[in-house]
């Protein structure tokens, strides 16, 4: 037992250490694949930006469950900003629903912003939102309570 991917085989538990292969193994060939795939472009950010409309609306919704989540999914992939508030909802499914929104709005390159502690901003990539930052000791930068 000279070869020592065997030595570490057998050693791991993957093999028997009763038994020598001194057969040298035929590699198995494979059926020839086609150089190249085909490749279906993306379009380009900046295409993108100027198919985007006007903003016109923000959206504030009060869910009242988890599944209202599909809802406020369809208003942000059009390009509407969405103000969540979260007061009807136990903490936990809360919790469901902020983890859901920041991964929508990171998926969808936007931006989840903490307006109140029950309270959050989804924005999408075109809005810019602007105003004070939240200092080191501002309730804001407080983990989510329910």
């Amino acid at each position: 037992m000279s070869n020592p991917i065997r030595k570490s085989m057998v050693w791991l538990g993957l093999a028997d250490d009763q038994y020598e292969y001194d057969e040298p193994v035929e590699p198995i060939s494979l059926a020839p694949v086609s150089p190249r795939a085909t490749v279906t472009p993306l379009p380009k950010r900046q295409a993108v930006r100027s198919q985007v409309p006007e903003m016109n609306e923000i959206l504030t919704v009060h869910p009242r469950q988890y599944r209202d989540a599909q809802g406020i999914a369809e208003h942000f992939r059009e390009g509407t900003p969405i103000i969540i508030n979260l007061t009807q909802m136990t903490e936990s499914e809360a919790r469901r629903l902020v983890d859901f929104a920041s991964g929508l709005s990171t998926g969808l390159r936007g931006r989840i912003e903490r307006v109140t502690s029950k309270v959050f901003l989804l924005s999408p990539e075109h809005i810019a939102v602007s105003g004070e930052e939240p200092g080191a000791d501002s309730e804001l930068d407080a983990e989510f309570t329910g």
